[in-house]
């Protein structure tokens, strides 16, 4: 890799890769907490359009690859070095058809309106189908009305750290612009990785409130982003990854094994009959509702 084919890479999913998320968005311009210094109001901008930044606390500004010789504190060859292994090349085309002005505006989402209770009688049934319990739901969703094709319909909204929403319903599965993963940071030496917002919505389900376990949250709510997120997924000693068991999830599993050795804990060996977390725990919940029930009936 060389400046220039570094200097292309999105600098905004760079620091998210980083573990850093904007504090505001306005217009192209993204704000965060300084990486270089300790500051309680974001004065660290990102120009998207021009993929260049600036310290407005320290004076300094640059593009990609001035940020990681100063973050990193190395060279030049050290910083590419860097920039290369934690990064994709070229811009991801799902990720790419999000966030672009291009994208056909008869196809595309547009969010009306979020309410911060899920009240929608079919939404519940969703839920509840899906075994989520009702308080996690409450506390990591939205109800969002959304416009899609002309028409007006409701959904599960999971929000993401660029503002976009994860969009879910009984027969609708979609995103509002733009996409992009959602990261909690929880100050824990462990991150916990989901490819989907229902899989960390079902772990979170089957913990007692009193007993979650500590750990940093990342919701890819793509696979597309799991290679982006490999800097800050090695930052922890623990990785615990909740992918889907086909051959998209497995392929991710053996890349990041091969450079994190002894770190990759593969979760999802404890539902390897089945497609995903959710999956396996509505199939567990059931399998007790009948064994109940025929106990029951005896």
């Amino acid at each position: 890799m060389n400046c220039q084919q570094a200097n292309q890479i999105d600098m905004v999913d760079y620091m998210a890769t980083l573990g850093f998320k904007p504090e505001k968005i306005r217009q192209n311009n993204y704000w965060f907490l300084s990486p270089n210094h300790a500051e309680k109001t974001a004065s660290f901008k990102v120009n998207r359009n021009k993929n260049i930044w600036y310290d407005h606390g320290t004076g300094q500004g640059g593009n990609l690859v001035d940020f990681a010789m100063l973050y990193f504190k190395c060279g030049l060859t050290d910083a590419l070095s860097k920039i290369e292994s934690g990064s994709i090349h070229q811009p991801d085309p799902i990720f790419q058809a999000h966030v672009t002005s291009q994208v056909d505006a008869s196809n595309s989402i547009q969010i009306i309106r979020v309410d911060q209770s899920i009240t929608d009688m079919f939404l519940l049934r969703y839920l509840n189908r899906r075994q989520i319990d009702k308080l996690v739901a409450a506390k990591f969703c939205k109800q969002v009305l959304y416009e899609n094709a002309g028409k007006r319909f409701a959904a599960i909204g999971f929000k993401n750290n660029c503002g976009g929403y994860e969009l879910r319903s009984e027969n609708f599965k979609g995103s509002s612009a733009p996409k992009y993963v959602t990261w909690f940071n929880n100050v824990a030496d462990n991150i916990s990785v989901f490819e989907g917002f229902f899989d960390f919505l079902t772990w979170r389900s089957m913990q007692t409130p009193q007993l979650v376990k500590p750990t940093n949250i990342l919701v890819l709510n793509s696979l597309s982003f799991f290679t982006r997120s490999l800097l800050l997924q090695e930052k922890y000693e623990r990785i615990h990854l909740y992918l889907d068991n086909d051959a998209a999830g497995r392929k991710c599993v053996q890349a990041i094994e091969k450079r994190s050795q002894g770190k990759v804990i593969d979760e999802s060996r404890s539902y390897k009959d089945y497609k995903d977390l959710n999956e396996w725990y509505v199939s567990k919940i059931q399998s007790q509702h009948q064994s109940q029930s025929r106990r029951i009936g005896r």
